[in-house]
């Protein structure tokens, strides 16, 4: 007993250890360093107003990590999303590889906010404005911009649509010295003395050198390591549960033996009637 108490308390400092390096490491374009710095409305406001190029805009809330449901009721969980002054609604994610910045991604991240911003039998004009943000290592749209606007156009016309839906991408390898440029500097920063903005390096200081922003982080990646393991299993559960379904077996038997409700299991049969 006492060798098992012994493994798991090295095994708590080798893992530990293996945090202090990663969170040494981090810069603004891993996505999980950036949810917590970005939890801090300052840090957030200084984001948005470079990018949207707005002196005059005001985070009112912002969360990192914030769970939306989908279409069949299970989370999807964004890095971030903020409400300024004006009700605007922004997520915005950082994405180190092209799959997961693609235009279908954007326009299902948009869905999302949409779906999520109104309650059932709202009018269709208390939609909020919404923009949705990918901050990308690589320039995904390959234009050579620092930059991407997406709004829909009425075609024959080349008037706006107006439906208050925005799109935008920041290419983060272009760090020229434009406030935009600086930023994303600041994003492939590892050392905080490196970075341009004061806010945005106070609270990466924070995370990376106080006591308690380091204890913060550890905690945070521990989270995260418990939700990709509770995500692996339900993968597991779901890839289980499509193969019983194959076998004719009855939905409240699936659901009891992969645990899963019985909703989640008829959502999956692609042969159910109509």
């Amino acid at each position: 007993m006492a060798e098992v108490e012994t493994q798991k308390e090295l095994d708590f400092e080798r893992k530990h250890k293996e945090d202090l390096q990663r969170i040494r490491n981090f810069r603004l374009m891993d996505d999980d360093f950036m949810s917590k710095v970005f939890e801090d409305k300052p840090c957030a406001e200084c984001l948005l107003q470079i990018i949207l190029n707005r002196d005059d805009l005001t985070v009112q809330e912002v969360h990192g990590q914030h769970d939306l449901k989908n279409l069949q009721g299970r989370s999807v969980r964004l890095d971030i999303l903020a409400v300024d002054q004006e009700n605007h609604t922004y997520n915005i994610e950082v994405q180190r590889n092209d799959h997961g910045a693609g235009a279908k991604r954007a326009r299902y991240n948009s869905s999302l906010l949409d779906a999520n911003l109104t309650d059932p039998g709202d009018a269709y004009d208390a939609l909020n404005e919404t923009y949705v943000i990918f901050i990308t290592e690589k320039d995904v749209l390959r234009g050579g911009l620092p930059i991407y606007h997406i709004n829909r156009i009425i075609e024959e016309t080349g008037k706006s649509f107006g439906d208050d839906a925005h799109i935008i991408y920041v290419n983060s390898q272009i760090k020229d010295e434009t406030a935009l440029g600086k930023l994303m500097h600041d994003f492939t920063c590892t050392d905080p003395d490196d970075m341009n903005y004061p806010v945005l390096a106070q609270r990466v200081r924070y995370f990376k050198e106080d006591t308690k922003g380091v204890t913060t982080m550890c905690k945070a990646m521990e989270e995260m390591r418990a939700e990709e393991r509770k995500e692996a299993t339900y993968a597991k559960a779901i890839a289980v549960a499509q193969k019983m379904l194959k076998a004719g077996i009855p939905y409240e038997e699936i659901a009891d033996m992969v645990e899963l409700s019985v909703d989640e299991v008829k959502a999956l049969d692609t042969k159910k009637p109509a």
